[in-house]
């Protein structure tokens, strides 16, 4: 546990700050897909895998019916399918298209873009910030 919560805290707030407010590139995202952000997310997790429609709409967080809307659009974009599931034909599968893997690795390459005060940063700095943000992933 943090020996000063008021530290951790002003750092939390910093972080978010830093990625969701002054260098946030979802609207860019959009902007170069034509689409709103939770269509481009979706299709970044389809790259992985095929999912059924419950599983889509537990990884994005969004409730059934908004996750069908979503995935309609997308169908009607070409750039993912839906196909009855093999051993329920009851349940749905969403899969990538060969476009929607384009858009997606568009939206990724614009999401991993490092924004310039990152880019900035004396070398010896970022592997310091690179090993301590590694540590707090695991």
């Amino acid at each position: 546990m943090s020996q000063d919560p008021e530290m951790a805290a002003r750092v939390w707030h910093g972080m978010r700050t830093l990625v969701l407010d002054r260098h946030d590139r979802r609207k860019e995202v959009c902007e170069a897909l034509d689409m709103s952000f939770i269509r481009a997310k979706a299709l970044r997790y389809l790259v992985d895998r095929p999912m059924t429609m419950r599983q889509l709409a537990g990884t994005l967080a969004t409730d059934p019916p908004y996750t069908t809307l979503v995935v309609d659009d997308l169908v009607r974009r070409g750039l993912v399918v839906r196909e009855v599931h093999p051993e329920d034909r009851r349940q749905k599968i969403v899969a990538i298209t060969p476009e929607g893997a384009r858009a997606a690795g568009r939206a990724e390459a614009i999401l991993r873009e490092p924004p310039p005060p990152l880019r900035d940063l004396d070398p010896a700095d970022l592997a310091t910030l690179d090993r301590i943000i590694a540590m707090l992933m695991t």
